[in-house]
């Protein structure tokens, strides 16, 4: 009795688990739908997605920018490949999402969706060189996560959202080139601020509106700062003195500000600081000593009032210093010689200044230097030591006015240029290419990847040094190749600086090998390394960003290698050709003996081939109620096919408006080349067609099967389809009592497949562009042609998934098993769609969460009134049973099949629903709306695409 017990419980335990685990499979499953749902909403949104998002499972059919992980989605990359449209909020819906990137994607616009604050698992986030604009969301603080973020130039306006102080884990923090205003949020009491951003490495905040004081709480000793970069913005006040606590500090930009004071006596703490810009400010007070700033190379205090002074003593004593620009800044006396002895010097420019006296390079001035700018001064004596290879400028000083000076070089104020640099072919002679070609440094015509890569603080100012650009180069090359990109060679062209003091390089990127273009793939892993910051270029060069040009020039074929034939190849084709000639000789005695069977092989597999209709011999389709039309009738009944007969067409073909002799008007779906079926499908399709016979059932007239053609010939429905009439087109005013008669018919017409017709019949694409009304609104499913038998759906997996999204069983998408609940899911989309008058998926929001977000608050009317149709009214009285309704309706969606109800059920209740508002369920309606002009703009038969085995395809495809 003991054992008997054991074995029941453990029996219990593992019925108990299986259950479980079923449970925490299909809610896996119904997460993995949703993510389908919510990607191809997204895609809905956006024009120029890759060829290769087709297929239903973006993990399984690998869509190119599409990462998963345990078939979820954790990465979308879809840098610079020429998107269009706006973020819908359903990307808030991908909760495993840790990477999105769409960067250089200029099309990109519209605000950011406050949905990002719900991908609580995002770390990355990177919309480089876009077109958004708007407010940043208050939402972005709520991703705890986040560790990248990059927004830079776009359009993004309004302030910096406090919230974002919350972001703990944030490092790399770029707003920099848009439209930000308002003030630095900093911590009080409750409210976050960026003083807690202790992780935070960059704040690259530059070229917006931001005003107002830095406040001094945003800086302390436990921030762990590399480049604060505030650069042409509208700040005001006084530098904290608590800036010089963060003593990580590499990169200080506060230039072109509206800063005054005096610039705080303890800056010079900052001793890891190589790159200091301070220049066109308010400043007024001593210049700062700086001393002991050993590394810093680059410094700028332009256009400033300091106190005049002379220049002191500690600029010699910075030893790295290769930039020293101190235009208009009040500084008096004589310039000191040693100042041009600094190893490695490159620029010093002093201008418009109250400098005086003699200027003397000394005798050990460096020969790194490039440019001497001492314009605007009072400089009356020039000691020369022998030859200067820099360019000395002494226009507009006491020196040049003497007529002595006039002819000397350095009284010639001369131009500042750019350098001309590019990169030199390797050993090569550049190649003559076509049009948008470019000659690559392998001197290989292809389409190159182009951009431009800004450097936003360099350490040197010399623009015509060959050497650095080349270390650049082989800098951005090496990463490339250690990213395993298909890359041949990098070159850089005309560096220049910008009104920013950035250094400028247009970049342009060959592929390898052969191939002369990239695909979008390729384009898309290389802009992720720039917009990902994965290329760190040599530390001279300091921060950047990279902008991409448009690429117009993708190849999404696969990539062949042109190789020349080789003796041994000529050598096997001769060996061939006489093997050929032999087996040419065996193959003719053996087609003789297999002209028979060929023959019987081709009788059986055209079922149709020895079958006389007026006869009724050979394999005759077993039909109920259809006909077999011959070609030639068809081509009468249509007139030859004529333009004005052409209501449409579809991936199946062509649909023609037709009258047969007897007066009756058919719809004829003709079947054009590459879309025929076997003779065998066709047969089993016709049959299974002819023998549904019901009132809500769009009827089979006949087929063609002739001459190579194959058309179905169906009744025309007059009205159209339940699409049409929701959406206005057709001019038909359905209120509340025609809409619940319509969705009667509906369901009486798929009751009567799941358990009357002969064998019963899974729909398989139910929605309501499958649903026609004729002249009483009658509604009518129709367009079988996904159609299977219930025992054969049942008993068998299927090997495409075929449907509509948005409409589509879930559990069926991701089981693959198909059953009559999958019409019953179906269905009930279809119900909610009659109320609301909306898409399944419109502007990125799926039907049945927003039904079911709004009715949790359990108002008047499930509190639908903001999604249900206006056509409808608002009030209880008008809407009787809506209630009753909408509870049928989310029953037939419930994620599992096993909790929707069947449709024999669903159609005892809208009877009972019907019945209760006072309406005869089985009394039609005598006429159609007075407001019905009899104008379309499609057939019914013509639908909108669905989605089958996961690629787009016409409604008239055949299964």
């Amino acid at each position: 009795m003991d054992i008997r017990i054991k074995l029941l419980v453990m029996l219990n335990i593992l019925v108990l688990s299986r259950y479980i685990y079923g449970l925490w499979k299909l809610r896996k499953i119904t997460f993995h739908y949703d993510a389908v749902v919510y990607l191809q909403a997204l895609m809905d949104n956006w024009k120029n997605t890759p060829p290769s998002w087709v297929g239903s499972d973006p993990c399984e059919d690998k869509w190119d920018g599409i990462t998963c992980t345990d078939s979820r989605v954790t990465s979308i990359t879809l840098a610079s490949i020429n998107l269009i449209g706006e973020i819908s909020g359903d990307i808030g819906q991908l909760s495993e999402l840790q990477t999105l990137d769409l960067s250089y994607n200029k099309g990109l616009t519209g605000s950011l969706t406050p949905a990002i604050g719900n991908l609580k698992k995002l770390s990355s986030l990177i919309l480089v060189g876009c077109g958004f604009n708007g407010p940043l969301p208050d939402t972005l603080g709520s991703l705890p996560q986040l560790s990248y973020l990059a927004l830079n130039s776009n359009g993004f306006t309004g302030p910096i959202p406090a919230s974002m102080g919350n972001l703990s884990k944030l490092y790399w923090f770029d707003i920099a080139d848009n439209e930000i205003s308002g003030s630095l949020p900093v911590s009080d009491g409750p409210t976050p601020g960026l003083d807690l951003l202790f992780n935070a490495k960059h704040f690259h905040f530059g070229k917006n509106k931001l005003s107002g004081q830095i406040p001094s709480k945003l800086f302390s000793s436990k921030m762990t700062l590399k480049h604060v970069l505030f650069e042409d913005n509208r700040l005001t006040g006084t530098i904290p003195l608590t800036l010089a606590l963060v003593q990580t500090l590499e990169v200080l930009r506060l230039d072109r500000n509206l800063l005054s004071g005096d610039v705080p006596s303890n800056i010079n703490n900052l001793t890891r600081i190589s790159q200091l810009f301070l220049s066109n400010n308010k400043f007024d007070g001593p210049l700062p000593n700086l001393t002991g700033m050993e590394i810093l190379n680059y410094l700028d205090m332009s256009n400033n009032s300091f106190i005049p002074s002379e220049i002191p003593p500690w600029f010699s004593s910075l030893q790295s210093l290769t930039t020293l620009m101190m235009q208009d800044t009040r500084l008096q006396g004589e310039v000191p010689a040693d100042i041009f002895s600094i190893p490695q010097i490159e620029t010093v420019v002093l201008r418009n200044n109250q400098l005086n006296g003699t200027l003397d390079f000394g005798a050990s001035y460096s020969t790194s230097l490039r440019l001497i700018d001492m314009n605007s001064n009072l400089i009356s004596v020039f000691a020369q030591r022998g030859t200067y290879s820099a360019d000395l400028i002494l226009t507009s000083n006491p020196i040049c006015m003497e007529t002595v000076a006039t002819e000397a070089p350095y009284c010639d104020p001369g131009t500042e240029s750019n350098s001309s640099y590019s990169t030199p072919p390797n050993n090569c002679i550049p190649a003559t290419c076509g049009s948008d070609q470019i000659s690559s440094p392998k001197c290989t015509c292809s389409y190159p990847y182009t951009g431009t890569i800004s450097f936003r603080a360099p350490s040197f100012s010399n623009l015509g040094n060959s050497t650095i650009y080349t270390s650049l180069q082989n800098s951005i090359m090496i990463s490339l190749e250690s990213n395993q990109l298909p890359v041949d060679s990098v070159s850089l062209a005309h560096p220049k600086k910008n009104s920013d003091d950035y250094l400028e390089l247009t970049l342009d990127i060959f592929p390898t090998g052969d191939n002369e273009r990239f695909d979008r793939l390729e384009i898309t892993r290389i802009a992720f390394v720039f917009s990902n910051q994965t290329y760190k270029p040599p530390h001279a060069f300091g921060p950047y960003f990279f902008l991409a040009h448009n690429y117009d020039f993708f190849s999404d074929a696969p990539k062949g290698k042109h190789k020349s034939i080789s003796i041994g190849v000529i050598i096997g084709i001769s060996v061939g050709g006489c093997v050929l000639v032999l087996l040419l000789v065996i193959a003719g005695v053996y087609a003789y003996h297999q002209k028979g069977r060929a023959e019987r092989a081709n009788i059986k597999n055209n079922p149709f081939d020895s079958w006389d209709p007026d006869k009724g011999s050979g394999a005759r389709p077993q039909l109920k109620g259809a006909r077999s039309f011959t070609f030639e009738e068809l081509k009468l009944c249509t007139n030859n096919f004529a333009a004005a007969a052409n209501i449409g067409s579809g991936g199946y073909g062509m649909v023609y408006r037709g009258s047969l002799p007897n007066g009756q008007l058919v719809a004829v779906k003709r079947a054009q080349q590459g879309s025929t079926q076997g003779g065998h499908e066709f047969k089993t399709e016709i049959e299974l067609l002819s023998r549904v016979h019901h009132k809500n059932l769009v009827s089979l007239v006949g087929f063609c099967f002739d001459e190579g053609e194959q058309m179905l010939v169906y009744e025309y429905v007059v009205n159209g389809t339940l699409k049409d009439s929701l959406s206005g087109r057709t001019g038909i005013r359905l209120d509340w009592m025609r809409r619940l008669k319509i969705t009667l018919g509906a369901a009486r017409g798929l009751q009567y497949l799941h358990e009357l017709a002969d064998p019963p019949i899974i729909h398989r694409d139910v929605k309501s562009t499958n649903i026609l009304l004729d002249e009483r609104l009658t509604a009518k499913v129709s367009d079988f042609g996904l159609s299977k038998p219930l025992g054969e759906a049942e008993t068998h997996v299927t090997t495409q998934v075929k449907g509509t999204m948005g409409y589509m069983d879930p559990e069926y998408y991701m089981t693959q098993q198909l059953n009559e609940k999958s019409d019953v899911y179906s269905f009930g989309i279809v119900m909610l769609e009659l109320i609301t008058a909306r898409n399944p998926i419109e502007k990125g929001k799926y039907i049945v969460r927003q039904v079911k977000e709004a009715m949790e608050t359990g108002k008047d009317l499930y509190n639908l009134h903001e999604i249900l149709d206006p056509i409808l009214g608002l009030s209880s009285q008008q809407l009787q049973g809506l209630e009753r309704f909408v509870d049928v309706a989310m029953r037939c969606v419930e994620e599992t099949g096993i909790r929707r109800p069947k449709m024999n059920e669903v159609v005892k209740e809208i009877e009972n629903i019907m019945e209760l508002a006072g309406v005869n369920p089985d009394v039609e309606s005598t006429s159609t709306s007075e407001s019905y002009e009899g104008k379309r703009s499609s057939h019914p038969y013509l639908n909108d695409f669905s989605y089958s085995g996961g690629r787009l395809h016409s409604d008239l495809e055949a299964k």
